[in-house]
Protein backbone atom coordinates (compact mmCIF):
# COMPACT_ATOMS: atom_id res chain seq x y z
CA UNK A 1 0.00 0.00 0.00
CA UNK A 2 1.31 3.44 -0.94
CA UNK A 3 2.08 5.63 2.06
CA UNK A 4 0.86 9.22 1.84
CA UNK A 5 2.35 11.69 4.32
CA UNK A 6 -0.09 13.91 6.16
CA UNK A 7 -0.79 17.18 4.37
CA UNK A 8 0.44 20.30 6.10
CA UNK A 9 -1.64 22.77 8.05
CA UNK A 10 -0.80 26.21 9.37
CA UNK A 11 1.50 26.07 12.34
CA UNK A 12 3.33 22.97 11.17
CA UNK A 13 7.10 22.78 11.34
CA UNK A 14 9.21 22.14 8.24
CA UNK A 15 12.96 21.66 7.93
CA UNK A 16 15.31 22.82 5.18
CA UNK A 17 18.48 20.82 4.54
CA UNK A 18 21.21 20.75 1.89
CA UNK A 19 21.82 17.09 1.02
CA UNK A 20 23.85 17.78 -2.12
CA UNK A 21 25.72 20.86 -3.37
CA UNK A 22 26.46 23.92 -1.22
CA UNK A 23 24.34 27.06 -1.37
CA UNK A 24 26.10 30.02 -3.02
CA UNK A 25 23.48 32.51 -1.82
CA UNK A 26 20.99 33.00 0.98
CA UNK A 27 17.47 31.57 0.84
CA UNK A 28 15.78 34.33 2.83
CA UNK A 29 13.03 34.78 0.24
CA UNK A 30 12.04 31.12 0.47
CA UNK A 31 12.07 31.18 4.27
CA UNK A 32 9.88 34.28 4.25
CA UNK A 33 7.42 32.68 1.84
CA UNK A 34 7.14 29.50 3.91
CA UNK A 35 6.37 31.67 6.94
CA UNK A 36 3.71 33.51 4.93
CA UNK A 37 2.14 30.11 4.32
CA UNK A 38 1.87 29.78 8.09
CA UNK A 39 4.75 27.35 8.55
CA UNK A 40 7.51 27.24 11.15
CA UNK A 41 10.90 26.90 9.47
CA UNK A 42 13.94 25.13 10.95
CA UNK A 43 17.30 25.21 9.19
CA UNK A 44 19.63 22.23 9.28
CA UNK A 45 23.37 22.48 9.91
CA UNK A 46 24.01 21.62 6.28
CA UNK A 47 22.06 24.55 4.83
CA UNK A 48 24.97 26.98 4.72
CA UNK A 49 27.80 24.48 5.21
CA UNK A 50 30.45 23.95 2.53
CA UNK A 51 33.04 21.28 1.86
CA UNK A 52 34.49 21.90 -1.59
CA UNK A 53 31.41 21.63 -3.86
CA UNK A 54 29.26 19.87 -1.26
CA UNK A 55 27.11 21.33 1.52
CA UNK A 56 29.42 19.94 4.17
CA UNK A 57 30.94 16.49 4.39
CA UNK A 58 28.98 13.35 3.54
CA UNK A 59 28.81 12.64 7.27
CA UNK A 60 27.37 16.08 8.06
CA UNK A 61 24.77 15.92 5.31
CA UNK A 62 23.75 12.41 6.35
CA UNK A 63 23.47 13.36 10.03
CA UNK A 64 21.48 16.48 9.19
CA UNK A 65 18.93 14.72 7.00
CA UNK A 66 18.70 11.82 9.45
CA UNK A 67 17.91 14.22 12.28
CA UNK A 68 14.80 15.48 10.53
CA UNK A 69 13.75 12.08 9.17
CA UNK A 70 13.59 10.94 12.80
CA UNK A 71 11.95 14.07 14.23
CA UNK A 72 8.19 13.48 14.37
CA UNK A 73 7.55 17.19 15.00
CA UNK A 74 8.86 18.01 11.50
CA UNK A 75 6.11 17.50 8.91
CA UNK A 76 8.11 18.15 5.73
CA UNK A 77 11.76 18.25 4.68
CA UNK A 78 12.71 20.62 1.87
CA UNK A 79 16.00 20.23 0.01
CA UNK A 80 17.57 23.66 -0.44
CA UNK A 81 19.01 22.79 -3.86
CA UNK A 82 20.27 19.96 -6.04
CA UNK A 83 23.65 19.78 -7.78
CA UNK A 84 25.32 16.50 -6.86
CA UNK A 85 25.67 14.52 -3.68
CA UNK A 86 22.56 12.58 -2.64
CA UNK A 87 23.77 9.29 -4.11
CA UNK A 88 26.81 9.54 -1.79
CA UNK A 89 24.62 9.43 1.33
CA UNK A 90 21.40 7.60 0.40
CA UNK A 91 22.59 4.18 1.60
CA UNK A 92 23.64 5.55 5.00
CA UNK A 93 20.17 6.85 5.86
CA UNK A 94 17.87 4.94 8.21
CA UNK A 95 14.18 5.32 7.30
CA UNK A 96 12.79 3.19 10.16
CA UNK A 97 11.32 6.07 12.19
CA UNK A 98 10.36 7.91 9.01
CA UNK A 99 8.19 4.96 7.93
CA UNK A 100 6.38 5.03 11.27
CA UNK A 101 5.47 8.66 10.65
CA UNK A 102 6.01 9.56 6.94
CA UNK A 103 6.52 13.20 6.01
CA UNK A 104 6.84 15.07 2.74
CA UNK A 105 10.25 15.34 1.13
CA UNK A 106 10.56 18.00 -1.55
CA UNK A 107 13.07 18.73 -4.30
CA UNK A 108 14.10 18.05 -7.88
CA UNK A 109 17.25 17.60 -9.98
CA UNK A 110 19.79 15.61 -7.89
CA UNK A 111 17.07 15.11 -5.26
CA UNK A 112 15.49 12.70 -7.77
CA UNK A 113 17.71 10.03 -6.14
CA UNK A 114 15.94 10.55 -2.82
CA UNK A 115 12.46 10.81 -4.34
CA UNK A 116 13.00 7.65 -6.38
CA UNK A 117 14.24 5.80 -3.29
CA UNK A 118 11.18 6.88 -1.31
CA UNK A 119 8.77 5.44 -3.86
CA UNK A 120 10.84 2.60 -5.28
CA UNK A 121 12.11 1.18 -1.97
CA UNK A 122 9.73 2.61 0.65
CA UNK A 123 6.48 2.95 -1.35
CA UNK A 124 6.05 6.50 -0.04
CA UNK A 125 4.90 9.62 -1.89
CA UNK A 126 7.07 12.72 -2.24
CA UNK A 127 7.01 16.02 -4.11
CA UNK A 128 9.06 17.01 -7.16
CA UNK A 129 9.00 20.81 -7.05
CA UNK A 130 10.87 24.10 -6.76
CA UNK A 131 13.52 24.35 -4.05
CA UNK A 132 14.56 27.40 -1.96
CA UNK A 133 17.60 27.98 -4.20
CA UNK A 134 15.26 28.40 -7.19
CA UNK A 135 12.52 30.38 -5.42
CA UNK A 136 13.97 33.78 -6.35
CA UNK A 137 13.50 33.17 -10.08
CA UNK A 138 10.43 30.93 -9.89
CA UNK A 139 7.05 31.88 -11.32
CA UNK A 140 4.30 32.59 -8.79
CA UNK A 141 2.29 29.74 -10.33
CA UNK A 142 5.05 27.19 -9.70
CA UNK A 143 5.45 28.28 -6.09
CA UNK A 144 1.70 28.19 -5.58
CA UNK A 145 1.65 24.65 -6.96
CA UNK A 146 4.12 23.62 -4.24
CA UNK A 147 1.94 25.21 -1.57
CA UNK A 148 -1.10 23.37 -2.91
CA UNK A 149 0.78 20.08 -3.02
CA UNK A 150 1.97 20.46 0.58
CA UNK A 151 -1.44 21.49 1.89
CA UNK A 152 -3.40 18.83 0.01
CA UNK A 153 -5.20 20.93 -2.58
CA UNK A 154 -6.01 19.45 -5.99
CA UNK A 155 -3.60 20.31 -8.80
CA UNK A 156 -4.65 20.92 -12.39
CA UNK A 157 -2.14 22.04 -15.00
CA UNK A 158 -2.63 23.11 -18.60
CA UNK A 159 0.17 23.49 -21.12
CA UNK A 160 0.25 24.44 -24.78
CA UNK A 161 0.15 21.87 -27.52
CA UNK A 162 3.47 20.85 -29.08
CA UNK A 163 3.62 19.68 -32.71
CA UNK A 164 5.18 16.36 -31.66
CA UNK A 165 2.58 15.58 -29.01
CA UNK A 166 0.79 12.25 -29.30
CA UNK A 167 -2.85 12.59 -28.17
CA UNK A 168 -4.69 10.39 -25.73
CA UNK A 169 -6.23 10.15 -22.27
CA UNK A 170 -4.82 7.94 -19.52
CA UNK A 171 -4.81 7.49 -15.77
CA UNK A 172 -1.97 6.09 -13.69
CA UNK A 173 0.43 6.73 -10.84
CA UNK A 174 2.89 9.54 -11.52
CA UNK A 175 6.62 8.83 -11.27
CA UNK A 176 9.72 10.48 -12.67
CA UNK A 177 12.26 13.22 -12.25
CA UNK A 178 15.61 14.12 -13.74
CA UNK A 179 16.46 11.72 -16.58
CA UNK A 180 20.15 11.46 -15.70
CA UNK A 181 19.39 10.53 -12.10
CA UNK A 182 16.62 8.12 -13.06
CA UNK A 183 19.15 6.27 -15.19
CA UNK A 184 21.76 6.49 -12.43
CA UNK A 185 19.60 4.59 -9.92
CA UNK A 186 18.72 1.73 -12.29
CA UNK A 187 19.70 -1.62 -10.82
CA UNK A 188 19.84 -0.21 -7.28
CA UNK A 189 17.49 -0.30 -4.29
CA UNK A 190 16.27 3.16 -5.33
CA UNK A 191 14.90 2.02 -8.69
CA UNK A 192 11.17 2.54 -9.32
CA UNK A 193 8.76 0.16 -11.05
CA UNK A 194 7.64 1.84 -14.29
CA UNK A 195 4.80 -0.60 -15.09
CA UNK A 196 1.45 1.13 -15.73
CA UNK A 197 2.86 4.48 -14.62
CA UNK A 198 2.75 7.96 -16.15
CA UNK A 199 6.42 8.91 -16.36
CA UNK A 200 7.66 12.51 -16.39
CA UNK A 201 11.26 13.36 -17.31
CA UNK A 202 13.40 16.49 -17.58
CA UNK A 203 17.08 17.38 -17.77
CA UNK A 204 19.53 20.24 -18.07
CA UNK A 205 22.99 20.74 -19.56
CA UNK A 206 23.08 17.43 -21.44
CA UNK A 207 24.03 16.79 -25.05
CA UNK A 208 21.63 15.23 -27.53
CA UNK A 209 23.79 12.09 -27.70
CA UNK A 210 23.54 11.70 -23.92
CA UNK A 211 19.77 12.01 -24.01
CA UNK A 212 19.60 9.44 -26.80
CA UNK A 213 21.87 7.08 -24.83
CA UNK A 214 19.84 7.37 -21.63
CA UNK A 215 16.49 6.94 -23.32
CA UNK A 216 17.72 3.84 -25.15
CA UNK A 217 19.07 2.43 -21.91
CA UNK A 218 15.63 2.80 -20.34
CA UNK A 219 14.09 1.18 -23.38
CA UNK A 220 16.50 -1.75 -23.40
CA UNK A 221 15.83 -2.34 -19.70
CA UNK A 222 12.10 -2.60 -20.43
CA UNK A 223 11.16 0.55 -18.54
CA UNK A 224 9.44 2.35 -21.41
CA UNK A 225 7.34 -0.43 -22.92
CA UNK A 226 4.80 -0.73 -20.10
CA UNK A 227 4.11 2.96 -19.41
CA UNK A 228 0.62 4.44 -19.44
CA UNK A 229 1.91 7.81 -20.67
CA UNK A 230 5.01 9.98 -20.99
CA UNK A 231 5.35 13.63 -19.93
CA UNK A 232 8.48 15.34 -21.25
CA UNK A 233 9.40 18.53 -19.43
CA UNK A 234 12.18 21.00 -20.11
CA UNK A 235 15.43 19.86 -21.71
CA UNK A 236 17.35 23.11 -21.57
CA UNK A 237 20.85 24.63 -21.43
CA UNK A 238 22.00 21.99 -23.88
CA UNK A 239 25.73 21.47 -24.38
CA UNK A 240 26.43 22.11 -28.06
CA UNK A 241 27.65 19.07 -30.02
CA UNK A 242 30.83 19.63 -32.02
CA UNK A 243 29.18 17.69 -34.84
CA UNK A 244 25.38 18.23 -34.96
CA UNK A 245 23.40 15.23 -33.73
CA UNK A 246 20.58 15.91 -36.17
CA UNK A 247 17.67 15.63 -33.76
CA UNK A 248 16.26 17.80 -31.01
CA UNK A 249 15.72 16.27 -27.55
CA UNK A 250 12.01 16.03 -28.34
CA UNK A 251 12.66 14.25 -31.63
CA UNK A 252 15.09 11.86 -29.92
CA UNK A 253 12.58 10.91 -27.24
CA UNK A 254 9.69 10.47 -29.66
CA UNK A 255 11.83 8.23 -31.87
CA UNK A 256 12.73 5.99 -28.93
CA UNK A 257 9.08 5.46 -27.94
CA UNK A 258 7.57 5.49 -31.42
CA UNK A 259 6.56 1.81 -31.29
CA UNK A 260 4.47 2.28 -28.16
CA UNK A 261 0.94 3.63 -28.38
CA UNK A 262 0.62 5.64 -25.17
CA UNK A 263 0.14 9.43 -25.20
CA UNK A 264 3.23 11.65 -25.09
CA UNK A 265 3.54 15.39 -24.52
CA UNK A 266 6.50 17.76 -24.75
CA UNK A 267 7.66 20.98 -23.09
CA UNK A 268 5.45 20.43 -20.07
CA UNK A 269 6.16 22.95 -17.26
CA UNK A 270 8.49 20.81 -15.15
CA UNK A 271 12.27 20.86 -14.88
CA UNK A 272 15.12 23.34 -14.50
CA UNK A 273 12.93 26.27 -15.46
CA UNK A 274 11.18 29.12 -13.69
CA UNK A 275 7.79 27.49 -14.28
CA UNK A 276 8.65 24.18 -12.61
CA UNK A 277 5.30 22.91 -11.35
CA UNK A 278 4.91 20.48 -8.46
CA UNK A 279 4.26 16.82 -9.23
CA UNK A 280 3.56 14.33 -6.46
CA UNK A 281 5.35 11.03 -7.05
CA UNK A 282 3.15 8.04 -6.34
CA UNK A 283 -0.14 9.89 -6.63
CA UNK A 284 -2.81 9.04 -9.23
CA UNK A 285 -2.73 11.36 -12.22
CA UNK A 286 -5.06 11.98 -15.13
CA UNK A 287 -3.32 13.00 -18.36
CA UNK A 288 -5.26 14.31 -21.34
CA UNK A 289 -3.55 15.39 -24.56
CA UNK A 290 -5.46 16.79 -27.52
CA UNK A 291 -4.75 19.10 -30.42
CA UNK A 292 -5.31 22.22 -28.31
CA UNK A 293 -3.57 21.57 -25.00
CA UNK A 294 -2.28 19.18 -22.37
CA UNK A 295 -4.08 18.75 -19.05
CA UNK A 296 -2.64 16.99 -16.01
CA UNK A 297 -4.84 16.54 -12.94
CA UNK A 298 -3.59 15.36 -9.56
CA UNK A 299 -6.71 15.00 -7.41
CA UNK A 300 -6.55 15.52 -3.66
Amino acid sequence: MIKQPAYLKKGDKIAIVSPAKFLPKDIDFAISLFKQWGLEVVLGESVYAADHQFAGSDELRTKDLQRFLDDSSVKAIIASRGGYGVIRIIDNLDFSLFLENPKWLVGFSDITVLLSHLFGKLNTQSIHAQMPYTFDDATPASLESLRKALFGESLTYHSKNHPLNRPGTVEGLLIGGNLTLLVMVQGSLSEMDYTDKILFIEDVGEREASIDRMMRMLKRSGKLSQLKGLIVGAFNEMDEEKVPFGQSPEEIILKVVEEYNYPVCFQFPVGHIADNHAIILGTPGQLHIDEQQVTLIQPN
